[in-house]
């Protein structure tokens, strides 16, 4: 029969630690066609085959096709609503209270949709809108065109550790120069090329000694690595999310010229009527020359047009890293020490450890039955609730040798 022993409260201790891990995601998963899952669940109506496009896109760490491709995060963008951008676009507010857009922009109500959604959940409000700093006051820190990616809970685990998020971003775009106007037939499209030039890192440094909280949790600043001063975007540890300023890490005010579902060959803002080229026109094309990254791209192309651009990119390609960070992963451990002293556990439950035949313990030196002292090999720790059902098994990693001249503490730790 199993010995039993009742474990008091004493015995009984909780802890907690954090596990790390390192995270780096290369270039290729994200500016790679087949590691970034599309969702066309947006369609626009009208004449010619519409426009579709995804709400967000989702980057794996490899072939999204393959079972054992996992989703690293998703990545979308948007703009506030009370920025000056919606309200130049918009034509007013119809009877249910939809804001009105014409024809020359593109999801314009999703974009703005995007950006309240991100606003209740890290802000608490869909109507605030973040800034860079946190939370400063000032108009020129205000974000209104931001890239939000969300890292997927398999990598942020319970929490992004501060201080280690990096990532290389490339500011600039290939093969344009900023304030030229393109004629009829010149320049080189950069919506689609891979840009070489204007990296730089943004960091979250210096969170460490800046702790900030928000409705969405911790939060830390995040600078460009040449010039800790230049706040860039927001990193929201637990959420695992971070939010970057258009406007602060590319050039937004470059040339851009490229392929778009808004542009027809007819008429540069029809939506729904074909592809076309924004910025620099082929013969037979329209086009507007003097279009800028933001706010003509942000406004005119469709979402997957915007962070096609951005994936494909500004991420450059490649097997270098493009982000890296640890996450956090909180372990809640009970110790339990379960304690035998020298006149206790010192019998076998096997029925073996008894000679049947005369009742008497077996030992290992034969005719020294009545004075061997009894001892057992302790393998195995059970722990039981109050009605005797067993909870858990603990396995040692050898049998312990125990005796009346010994006293044993095995302490069981379950993690959860």
């Amino acid at each position: 029969m199993a010995t039993y022993k009742e474990i008091s409260d004493s015995d009984i201790q909780t802890t907690k630690s954090f596990l790390n891990q390192l995270v780096d995601v290369i270039q290729e998963d994200i500016s790679g066609s087949v590691t970034r899952k599309t969702y066309q669940v947006f369609v626009t109506g009208g004449v010619g085959p519409g426009v579709t496009s995804s709400l967000f896109q989702t980057v794996y760490d490899q072939d999204f096709s393959l079972q054992t491709a996992n989703p690293v995060f998703d990545i979308t963008v948007g703009i506030f609503s009370g920025s000056s951008d919606v309200a130049s676009c918009s034509t007013g507010i119809d009877s249910v209270g939809k804001v009105l857009f014409p024809s020359n922009s593109l999801m314009m109500r999703e974009k703005v949709s995007n950006y309240r959604q991100f606003a209740q959940i890290l802000l608490g409000n869909a109507n605030s809108q973040f800034s860079s700093p946190f939370q400063d006051p000032e108009t020129t820190d205000k974000i209104d065109h931001a890239m939000f990616i969300c890292f997927k809970r398999l990598f942020a685990r319970d929490s992004i550790k501060r201080e280690t998020f990096a990532m290389k971003f490339y500011t600039s775009a290939s093969d344009t120069q900023s304030g030229h106007r393109f004629t009829e037939g010149e320049g080189n499209p950069n919506l689609s090329v891979t840009s070489e030039s204007g990296s730089q890192i943004f960091t979250d440094v210096g969170a460490a000694s800046s702790k900030l909280t928000s409705y969405g949790g911790p939060v830390g600043n995040i600078v460009n690595s040449a010039n800790t001063n230049s706040k860039v975007g927001l990193m929201f540890y637990d959420q695992g999310i971070g939010v970057f300023d258009l406007s602060k890490i590319i050039s937004g005010s470059q040339h851009v010229s490229g392929v778009i579902d808004a542009m027809s060959n007819t008429n540069p803002y029809s939506v729904g009527l074909g592809k076309t080229i924004i910025g620099a026109p082929n013969v037979g094309q329209s086009s507007n020359p003097s279009a800028k990254f933001i706010p003509d791209f942000m406004t005119s192309g469709s979402i997957d047009n915007i962070v096609n651009h951005l994936a494909s990119t500004r991420f450059s390609s490649g097997s270098n890293t493009a982000m890296t960070f640890q996450n956090l992963t909180g372990i809640n451990s009970t110790l339990i020490f379960c304690r035998a002293t020298a006149d206790q556990f010192n019998y076998s439950s096997n029925p073996t450890y008894v000679n049947t035949s005369d009742n008497r313990i077996r030992v290992i030196q034969v005719g020294h039955e009545a004075s061997q002292k009894a001892f057992s090999f302790i393998t195995t720790v059970g722990l039981y609730d109050a009605n005797d059902n067993l909870l858990a098994v603990a396995k040692l990693s050898r049998p312990i040798e125990k005796n009346d001249e010994k006293d044993i503490t095995i302490r069981v730790r379950l993690d959860f």
